[in-house]
């Protein structure tokens, strides 16, 4: 970012009409938008169509084409429908006359229900984290990120990372859900083990979808650990998980993305 922003900058959108919304995006990579901030973006734009009574669950979305951050970028609303407990909404984001996004969000009204979780992962406090390599500098005005454990074994790869917002969020569901949103796209597909291509040539890594889910509520005003791993690649393709735990070991979301690996041809 060459100018410090908040997270209600990050996330800012101007409304056009009833279902259509535009932003703007800060570059992940040299003249690239963020993917994270796309993504968070357009659960903006989906949330803003939903009674507030309902709080989003889960998100599915694919990257179609790269975004740039020199130009705005257009998200429009489709409410596929609205049920009795139950809300879905559609997010086409559009560039330059291109789709260079798509995301289908769910909302869902609180039901009373059983409670489980897996067991919590352990990681050195955030105290005795180290900060924030200078690679994700275009991050940390919104956030702060303290990097907990990181292990470069290829066939155990995994980074564990403290995150919190630098300012204050408060307390609604959706603007905490948009936050993590674009939080959950940094650093996670660097776990997959990019390595040498048989022939020598050195891997880029492109994203190729993104799927969330929120399990309990949460905020970013209190450290949360980003525990990442990447569980398999194939010739082309990897998968990176992640999940999100409270300070306490409550367990309140789950990210996966899988992403592109093509040889580099400079």
């Amino acid at each position: 970012m060459s100018e410090k922003m908040d997270f209600l900058e990050v996330l800012h959108l101007e409304r056009i009409e009833d279902d259509l919304f535009r932003g703007r995006c800060h570059q992940g990579a040299p003249q690239r938008a963020f993917g994270g901030q796309v993504a968070a973006q357009a659960l903006v734009a989906a949330g803003r169509t939903v009674p507030a009574d309902r709080t989003v669950h889960s998100l599915h979305s694919y990257f179609i084409r790269a975004g740039r951050a020199d130009s705005p970028i257009v998200y429009g609303v489709d409410r596929t429908r609205d049920g009795a407990s139950f809300t879905t909404r559609r997010v086409v984001a559009i560039q330059n006359g291109k789709t260079i996004f798509s995301l289908s969000a769910s909302f869902h009204a609180p039901e009373p229900g059983l409670d489980h979780q897996s067991a919590t992962p352990t990681a050195p406090p955030p105290e005795e984290s180290a900060p924030a390599p200078d690679r994700w500098s275009f991050f940390t005005d919104a956030i702060e990120i303290r990097l907990a454990t990181e292990s470069a074994e290829e066939t155990a790869p995994r980074r564990q990372m403290w995150v919190r917002a630098r300012d204050p969020l408060g307390p609604d569901p959706l603007l905490n859900a948009c936050a993590l949103t674009y939080i959950s796209d940094i650093g996670l597909a660097g776990t997959i083990p990019l390595g040498r291509h048989p022939e020598g040539t050195p891997l880029l890594l492109t994203s190729l979808d993104h799927a969330l889910w929120f399990h309990r509520p949460f905020t970013l005003d209190t450290w949360l650990l980003f525990d990442t791993s990447s569980p398999t690649l194939t010739p082309t393709r990897g998968l990176a998980h992640g999940t999100f735990h409270t300070r306490s070991g409550t367990l309140v979301a789950s990210v996966t993305q899988e992403a592109l690996l093509r040889p580099h041809h400079p």
